[in-house]
């Protein structure tokens, strides 16, 4: 379902309400309506364009606000949706400073990750491994932030929060990743104690029917009967042994 961004009666942003929630405001005439999305929502007497920014009549005072709720939803928009390490698609939480070595959970240490970076670093800081972050986490500033954190966006709501500091947050959530390098997992052939699996010998083909095929298409050659192919194009591959094979 679309959602609608609420302003004050001083085009302060409030918050971000269902559809059907802005409707029943501006049925009660409690707001009115200054950007629509499109379709009409209709009624045995009526059809009321959907609305995207409502603005209410009267003044409603905010009390004070402390800052920006530390969710999982605020996170992943204030990193991006991206991974804090490599720049991949996150999926998890991660705390820089691991909660085992005394980490907060607090917005300065705690970053978006994908699930393979999160199981690579486990308890460990990010020193240790020899990576790097992408940006520095902190807490987002700004009342565009409570809009922007909840995760539903609308291009009609930027210009109602570009002087509330949209423009700085959607620049930090849009920049493009830059991947950096990050170790990676040992192979079985690599673990110490297990050797790697040798490779089985060729198989070597049976000498007469390989004799009787090349007579039999020697002479239909010969015969006009068939045309005769480069190697690349149809040309029967032959396995050499690796015992006898002579080196290039």
């Amino acid at each position: 379902m679309p959602h609608v961004l609420v302003l004050n009666a001083s085009y302060e942003p409030l918050g971000v309400v269902p559809v059907r929630r802005a409707l029943i405001l501006l049925l009660n005439d409690k707001a009115v309506s200054l950007e629509t999305s499109g379709p009409l929502v209709r009624s045995a007497s009526r059809a009321i364009p959907a609305p995207s920014v409502v603005r209410l009549k009267r003044f409603v005072r905010v009390p004070y606000r402390t800052a920006v709720p530390l969710t999982r939803r605020a996170l992943f928009a204030r990193d991006g949706g991206r991974c804090a390490y490599c720049g991949g698609v996150a999926t998890s939480v991660d705390h820089v400073i691991p909660r085992s070595r005394g980490g907060q959970h607090a917005w300065d240490n705690v970053v978006a990750a994908c699930r393979s970076c999160n199981h690579i670093k486990a308890d460990r800081q990010v020193a240790e491994l020899g990576w790097r972050l992408r940006h520095t986490p902190g807490p987002p500033s700004g009342l565009a932030w409570r809009i922007i954190g909840t995760g539903h966006r609308d291009p009609q709501w930027l210009p109602y929060l570009r002087p509330y500091g949209a423009d700085d947050a959607l620049a930090r959530i849009e920049a493009r990743p830059t991947r950096t390098g990050k170790p990676t997992k040992p192979t079985k052939s690599t673990k110490q104690g297990k050797p790697g699996k040798q490779a089985k010998p060729a198989r070597q083909g049976n000498p007469a029917r390989s004799g009787r095929q090349g007579a039999a298409a020697q002479d239909a050659f010969s015969q006009g009967a068939v045309s005769p192919v480069s190697p690349g194009a149809g040309a029967e591959r032959v396995q050499v042994p690796a015992e006898s094979a002579e080196p290039v």
